[in-house]
Formats: C-alpha cells, sequence, structure tokens
C-alpha cells in the first residue's frame, strides 16, 4: 500500500506543481491564475490539455512548443519534480494527514516565491497573509507546535527583520529590505516556531553570502546593480529548517550548550 500511495503523493504534487507555474507566470504579472487555458509563452497560441500532462508532456515534446517549436523553459519541470518530491517527502513524514496537507502548502509556496522573487524581486501578499493563517491554523492540529510556539515564531520571525530593515534602512539610507521579506518570515515562523526561525535567519544570510559573492564574481550586470532578492535564500533556509531543523538545532544544544 505503501507504494500505491506514494505514486498517488507524487501525482498529486505533479499536478499542483503544473497549476503552481501557472502562478509563477501569472501572478507577477497581474493576470488571473484560476481561470484561462494555459498558453505558450512564445506564440501566444493556447495548449490542449495533452500539451499540459505534468513531466510527461514537456518529455513527449522535448521541451519544445507543440505549434512553434521554440524552447520552452526546463523550470516547468523542475518544479513539477520539486514539488512532487517535496509532497512525497511530507507524506513519509507525517503521513496522509491534516499536519501534511498543511505544510505541502508551505512547500508549494516556497517554490513560488523562489521563482516569483527571483525574476521579478516580489513576494506576492496573497501567499505569505494566506500561508500565516494556515500556519497558525496547523499549529492547532493534533501534532502540531501550538498555538504559543507558532504565534511566538510569527512575531519572532515578522519582527526580527522588521528591526533589521530598519537598521538597514538607517545605515545606508535606502529601503535595505521588502516589506514582502517581512512577511515571509512571519509566515515562515508561524509555520515552524521561533527556534527553526533562527537557524532559518543564520542559515539564509551564510546562503546568501556565498551565492552573492560567487554571483557577484562573474556576473559583471550584478556587480553594477548589486541587487539580488532574498526571498530565495529565505525558502532554501526554509527547506532546511523543515527537513534537518530539529536534528540540528538538537546537535548545536547538546554540543555547544551542553544540553541533555
Amino acid at each position: 500500500m505503501d507504494t500505491v500511495y506514494v505514486f498517488l503523493v507524487a501525482l498529486l504534487g505533479l499536478a499542483v506543481g503544473s497549476f503552481l507555474n501557472v502562478v509563477i507566470y501569472r501572478v507577477p504579472r497581474k493576470r488571473p491564475f484560476v481561470r484561462g487555458r494555459s498558453a505558450c509563452p512564445h506564440c501566444g497560441t493556447r495548449l490542449a490539455w495533452y500539451h499540459n500532462i505534468p513531466l510527461l508532456s514537456y518529455l513527449a515534446l522535448r521541451g519544445r512548443c507543440a505549434f512553434c517549436k521554440e524552447h520552452i523553459s526546463a523550470r516547468y519541470p523542475l518544479v513539477e519534480s520539486l514539488n512532487a518530491a517535496g509532497y512525497v517527502y511530507l507524506y513519509f513524514a507525517l503521513g496522509l494527514s491534516l499536519q501534511a496537507a498543511a505544510f505541502a502548502f508551505l512547500v508549494s509556496a516556497l517554490l513560488v516565491i523562489f521563482f516569483v522573487d527571483l525574476d521579478f524581486q516580489i513576494i506576492p501578499d496573497s501567499i505569505t497573509l494566506t500561508g500565516m493563517i494556515i500556519g497558525l491554523g496547523a499549529s492547532l492540529l493534533p501534532g502540531g507546535l501550538g498555538i504559543r510556539e507558532s504565534a511566538l515564531g510569527l512575531l519572532i520571525g515578522g519582527g526580527a527583520l522588521y528591526l533589521i530593515a530598519l537598521l538597514g534602512d538607517w545605515l545606508f539610507k535606502k529601503e535595505s529590505m521588502g516589506g514582502g521579506d517581512i512577511k515571509m518570515t512571519a509566515m515562515l515562523g508561524a509555520f515552524l516556531g521561533w527556534q527553526k526561525m533562527l537557524l532559518i535567519f543564520i542559515a539564509s544570510a551564510l546562503i546568501g553570502l556565498i551565492v552573492s559573492v560567487a554571483a557577484m564574481t562573474v556576473s559583471a550586470r550584478l556587480r553594477r546593480e548589486r541587487v539580488i532578492p532574498f526571498g530565495p535564500f529565505l525558502a532554501l533556509a526554509a527547506i532546511l529548517a523543515l527537513v534537518w531543523g530539529g536534528p540540528l538545532i538538537r546537535f548545536y544544544a547538546v554540543t555547544f550548550l551542553g544540553l541533555p
């Protein structure tokens, strides 16, 4: 039965991943994403249903539009595959439960935020504000954080980054961090609690430093503009905290604090 459930969960992840591609493309362009058929981003021709089968259609068409034959970004199957992998992980970690469903929203939200912020330097409020509510609600479910821990995580997550943003604005005399990043950390805190938020802050800063230095080394445009969105680094750090946060926090507590 496990094999059947894994297969079905993976199929669900692929299907939702296909929808996420629509969200990633349409939301920053302020286009409705719950209605309207998908179309080729190059020629604008509407796609038939069999052109939209997650992963399989991309492979069958060899990454090209069925009509104009232009290359379609490999991001489409990547998003579908990553979302499916995230759902399968949650199935093994949490089983078929409401907790797993809530965290499936988080995984999908992080994928959308990663690519939208990477391309447009925005984090949609519709995702983060909805995520805060779902995160707080998930804390009340069996096995959840508890509303106190979740609310504290939300306040610390959003509040800490807000203070950092104020400090950055004062130091650099311009906006150093967008409100979307602050709302995103509040959402993450609601899902993961304040302890894992500390891990996310440290990990995202380290990942951001390494990636930014490497990117500016090879890109003259990035050296000139010096604008690299922080959302993707927060998303990567959140996945790290979701998967390995507990063991990492216990390792730190035992090794450096001497706790049992």
